[in-house]
């Protein structure tokens, strides 16, 4: 059966799904319970095993999905060296707006278009640094790990939420990392995950921030990072049914290990790669391959009757393509994010098949043909 699920986020549930997946959660139990906290603690232990977090890095489960778990990163660990915000699409954009304008920390924001990504080498390590490792609304990740030193003085802040279990991490080279549920593994949304080094343990534990700190951000107790959150005390009450959804979402990914999950998102981008290589009307956003992302895929439409219509009309003509393709029930909420330059967004993660990649955009082609003829 076609799945014609490719929103990037929340993305699609992994293959076979169903609400069987959900008959052992313990709902009506507390998250306190024996039963409850030792469902909790499986899950940030699978996270870990999975994703081969080392083991003096600390796991926990945040509230308010992936923004709440850096949200929080950001307001308990930034402030006492300089802060560079890497921006090259839309959630990045977001969290320097939040640096400068709420925490007030007059960053410096190296800042490239949709697309295209910052320069990389001429980050300054001396300082503190926050990115994302993938552009989920730009479709651009960062090539590799090699342009974080090291010997840096300062933290690496990084949200994941569109690369932890579709792309590989250098945890040497990260102190703080963020992902959501509801990304790479189809999850349920309103909880993200926390990832924090021994170095950001020491800067939780030495620095206190001058602002007001709202509860669900509070990580310290007695002037001490609070153990208990990375033990499964989460701060405020998961939902149950989402945490046996995600066990579930485990499950199937330990079948395949993190290489295989890899893999199936490799699989699937290679689908449009192929067909983008021989389609004249079509391209990648992402400005080169070796930053082109293999989760969030953006593309871009270049016809010269396209071209000569204002924005609006642009976006109009695209939109009206993905309407058709979900009213159909053959690709779902696979228009560009509202900020993004018009085009088509498919998510290729590893929940994905290639088979469902290919038949959407078959079905996207064949509409296209159709109304570019009609303009």
């Amino acid at each position: 059966m076609h799945n014609p699920n490719f929103s990037s986020g929340p993305c699609s549930k992994r293959p076979a799904w169903n609400f069987g997946a959900l008959k052992d959660a313990p709902v009506g139990r507390s998250h306190r319970s024996a039963l409850g906290k030792g469902k909790i603690i499986k899950a940030m232990a699978e996270t870990k095993e999975i994703l081969g977090i080392p083991d003096d890095y600390l796991v926990g489960i945040m509230p308010a999905s992936d923004t709440g778990a850096f949200e929080a990163a950001m307001w308990s660990l930034l402030g006492p060296k300089p802060v560079t915000v890497l921006v090259w699409e839309s959630f990045s954009d977001g969290w320097a707006t939040d640096v400068a304008k709420q925490l007030k920390l007059n960053p410096t924001i190296m800042k490239a278009d949709y697309g295209q990504i910052p320069d990389l080498a001429a980050v300054d390590w001396k300082g503190d640094v926050v990115f994302v490792a993938n552009g989920t609304t730009s479709g651009v990740k960062v090539p590799n790990w090699d342009w974080i030193p090291a010997d840096r003085e300062g933290l690496a802040l990084c949200d994941a939420t569109s690369a932890a279990f579709a792309m590989e991490i250098d945890w040497s080279k990260i102190d703080v990392l963020t992902f959501s549920w509801q990304k790479c593994l189809g999850g349920e949304a309103a909880h993200g995950m926390l990832v924090l080094s021994p170095r950001a343990v020491t800067r939780l534990e030495s620095y206190e921030p001058p602002w007001p700190m709202p509860k669900i951000f509070r990580m310290k107790k007695g002037g001490k990072i609070n153990g208990a959150i990375f033990e499964g005390d989460v701060i405020n009450t998961p939902s149950m049914l989402c945490v046996e959804d995600y066990l579930d979402a485990l499950a199937w990914a330990s079948s395949f290990g993190l290489k295989g999950l890899i893999a199936r998102s490799l699989d699937n981008l290679k689908v449009v790669e192929d067909w983008v290589a021989k389609t004249t009307w079509v391209e990648f956003l992402a400005a080169s391959k070796e930053i082109s992302s293999n989760t969030s895929v953006c593309l871009m439409v270049k016809n010269p009757k396209l071209s000569a219509l204002p924005r609006e009309e642009q976006a109009k003509f695209l939109k009206a393509i993905a309407s058709e393709l979900s009213k159909n029930n053959l690709a779902h909420d696979v228009s560009s994010y509202k900020d993004a330059p018009p085009g088509f967004r498919f998510w290729c993660g590893p929940t994905i098949e290639p088979t469902d990649i290919k038949t959407a955009i078959g079905a996207l082609e064949d509409i296209y043909t159709r109304k570019i003829a009609e303009i």
